[in-house]
């Protein structure tokens, strides 16, 4: 099984205007429970004091029995103590504390060398493993990072205590096959010891192909956003890694234990509380995902819907119609929504209606079924004074 850390409470609330109140950010805590998550980051305690309560209000949620409550620190004595204080009521709490490790971050924004960040990420796992029994590590920006230096850094977090190591892709700049070797190397040089994690930006649109190729090579933690909301171009997108494994299982063989029926509702809750809309093209989630409007399409739906439909819309937690009735529509498509909304029709009222249909269509983006019952009564009424012709 992969593991799922969801970080839309903190790398999420991240993405510029998606912040949360405290009492959003428990609403959605919950939800992610109840949705399966592995792991909740719940958010960066040492930011604010808002911050901080929030994330023990999500700890003591999750007080008895729930998922891994995880807060963020910086490598620093007094981010690791705020952080283990704001986590601790948590029956499963987690630190995961970073420091960057490429040359461009210690230069131009840390302004320390080499040596200093080895001995910087001792201390502070050592740290962090001394105020809880989880302690997550990751080396920012890995993927620019120097790679015998950033073995170097790993090597001193997992002697200093840390049982899971995050490989960053901080600014989405690897490729897959890039980040795919990249996570080989880490697996294979430490084995079981240690839970191997990806967390991939998705500046380059690769986040969630590349959170795959990591799986992939062994990662068994991959940590994601609803809806992939994040910094800059967001994160890789829970719902498209979760779905992604489930349908390609013959490829990876691997599955999470999300329960996928309720991504739709939670993608619809972040949305609403972030007010970060989702675009209709979305992947699974958005409103399109499973909507079909060309009449070659709609045919191909109608027959068997694995024609075009690669997972059931049900599968996600959509509901209702997926045949969206516009100025590409056929024949198929009109009869089946009529017989859909209590029409019965038969191909002779099809045939006349279906130019009155197009003319109607051309005028708007989608027919409605209200649409539809005032075409089939305007037909009959015209038949009816044409001759009383039978409309069906």
């Amino acid at each position: 099984m992969v593991q799922v850390f969801d970080t839309t409470l903190r790398d999420g609330e991240q993405a510029p205007g998606g912040g949360m109140a405290g009492t959003a950010k428990l609403a959605v805590a919950r939800q992610l429970a109840r949705l399966g998550v592995d792991v909740v980051e719940a958010g960066f305690p040492s930011a604010s004091a808002a911050e901080f309560e929030a994330v023990g209000a999500i700890a003591a949620e999750f007080r008895e029995r729930g998922p891994v409550v995880c807060g963020m620190a910086r490598a620093t004595a007094a981010d690791i103590d705020r952080c283990a204080l704001a986590v601790t009521r948590a029956a499963r709490p987690r630190i995961h504390t970073f420091l960057a490790t490429s040359d461009i971050h210690l230069q131009h924004k840390l302004h320390i060398t080499r040596s200093e960040a080895l001995r910087t990420v001792a201390a502070m796992v050592r740290q962090a493993r001394r105020r809880v029994a989880e302690v997550q590590f990751s080396p920012e920006d890995a993927t620019r990072s120097a790679p015998a230096f950033l073995l170097a850094v790993l090597d001193e977090a997992v002697a200093a205590g840390a049982s899971i190591l995050n490989i960053p892709d901080t600014v989405g700049y690897a490729t897959p096959e890039e980040y795919g070797a990249l996570l080989l190397t880490v697996v294979e040089r430490y084995g079981s010891a240690v839970t191997v994690s990806a967390h991939c930006h998705d500046d380059l649109g690769l986040a969630v192909a590349n959170s795959l190729a990591a799986v992939g090579s062994g990662a068994r933690q991959v940590e994601c956003t609803i809806n992939g909301i994040g910094e800059r171009a967001g994160n890789a997108a829970l719902e498209e890694v979760v779905m992604a494994l489930r349908t390609r299982r013959d490829r990876l063989g691997l599955d999470t234990a999300i329960d996928a029926t309720g991504l739709v509702r939670t993608s619809r809750m972040v949305e609403r509380l972030t007010r970060i809309r989702v675009p209709p093209n979305k992947a699974v989630v958005g409103k399109n995902a499973f909507a079909h409007q060309s009449g070659i399409h709609q045919a191909g739906v109608l027959e068997h819907r694995a024609t075009y439909e690669i997972m059931r819309r049900e599968s996600v937690g959509f509901e209702g119609e997926s045949i969206v009735l516009g100025k590409l529509s056929g024949r198929h498509a009109l009869k089946a929504r009529l017989l859909g909304i209590g029409v019965p029709v038969g191909d002779a009222l099809v045939n006349r209606l279906f130019p009155r249909f197009k003319a109607l269509a051309n005028t708007k983006r989608r027919v409605s079924d209200t649409d539809l019952e005032r075409l089939v009564a305007s037909e009959r009424g015209l038949t009816s004074l044409e001759g009383g012709a039978n409309a069906r």
